[in-house]
């Protein structure tokens, strides 16, 4: 005869996931394993990355006085970083369930859903997801380029109030998810398009989350294939890719987005600064976190002539270093507003 399922059996946690678990550091749970014997023996994962059983975990930590209940956030993260369809996927369906139901369980619902009904029931919807999101991009920092909220929220005041926004590289959305519109509330219509279709799912519904009446992120490379070509927005927000030598510059020469000149093969920085003025309408502004070797490189100086001549560059502002990765390097806000006819 076949075994009853039970909830959670075949879901799996890390020494990290223990250590949050309990509220305490990875030390105490490596010594843990050492000095009890009846500490739950691994079932998965590598010598040096072991995973347990949550059950077993969660057991043994209510046996030895460690855990009175475990948080409901930590229970629900500790779901999506097991689930078999992997984290993002499990996370991109939570969302799309809160999305659709709120704080209500759906019919038929697995040990994930009704976690995350449970979450949206304490904290709300969107705030439960930006809570998960948040935790997610933690994990993966080391694989990603992530603007911090502090620099996001400079960027997006910077730009002013808009109806609508576009971010050309926008990953999980977090300058979007800055942009405010007239009178502080979100603006009417948020864009969005990154190389990654993951972040770009993700990104989709943090945004849709909030409330906004219109959004559309989508999977590409925007130098090379727009998603959006006909589209004109009152403020570009952008933390392009740093240092690209294969952004397209042999594909691209004659493209009509190089009014000010053609990058060089070495400045897909300036690509993307006249990017985002293309896709302003005019008196739109633009703000772009940018290195600091873009305002001065020999081979960008005609561009920049060009976009100082014109009126199009405003302001260069210097930011100390750490306001965002590469954290070493002092980065560079340019503030960009599209010229008049």
């Amino acid at each position: 005869m076949g075994g009853r399922h039970v909830p959670g059996q075949h879901t799996e946690v890390t020494a990290a996931g223990i250590a949050r678990l309990a509220g305490v550091g990875r030390a105490a749970v490596s010594n843990w394993r050492r000095r009890y014997d009846h500490f739950p023996r691994p079932i998965g994962g590598t010598d040096t990355s072991p995973t347990f059983s949550l059950p077993e975990i969660e057991r043994w930590l209510r046996d030895q006085g460690k855990l009175a209940e475990i948080p409901l956030r930590e229970r629900l993260w500790q779901l999506i970083e097991a689930h078999p369809a992997g984290p993002a996927e499990a996370l991109a369906r939570t969302g799309d369930q809160l999305l659709a139901h709120g704080d209500r369980t759906p019919t038929d619902a697995d040990d994930l859903a009704q976690a995350a009904a449970g979450l949206a029931t304490e904290l709300g919807p969107a705030p439960a997801y930006t809570f998960l999101l948040g935790r997610h991009l933690d994990t993966a920092a080391r694989h990603l380029t992530l603007t911090p909220p502090e620099t996001a929220a400079l960027m997006a005041a910077l730009a002013g109030p808009a109806d609508t926004v576009l971010d050309p590289a926008c990953g999980p959305g977090t300058l979007l998810a800055a942009a405010h519109g007239p009178g502080d509330t979100p603006p009417g219509e948020l864009y969005g398009q990154d190389t990654d279709s993951t972040l770009t799912r993700l990104a989709r519904l943090r945004l849709a989350l909030r409330g906004t009446a219109t959004v559309q992120t989508r999977a590409g490379d925007t130098l090379l294939t727009d998603a959006f070509p006909h589209l004109t927005v009152d403020a570009v927000l952008c933390h392009p890719p740093f240092n690209e030598r294969n952004w397209g510059h042999e594909h691209l020469t004659y493209d009509p987005r190089w009014e000010y000149g053609l990058p060089a093969r070495t400045e897909s920085e300036l690509a993307w600064v006249q990017h985002s003025l293309a896709k302003l309408r005019p008196g739109g502004t633009a703000v772009l976190l940018m290195p600091p070797a873009a305002a001065s490189r020999r081979t960008g100086r005609r561009v920049r002539a060009t976009l100082l001549r014109r009126g199009a560059l405003r302001a260069v502002i210097a930011l100390p270093a750490g306001a965002a990765p590469p954290h070493g390097l002092p980065l560079h806000l340019w503030i960009l507003r599209k010229p008049g006819p």
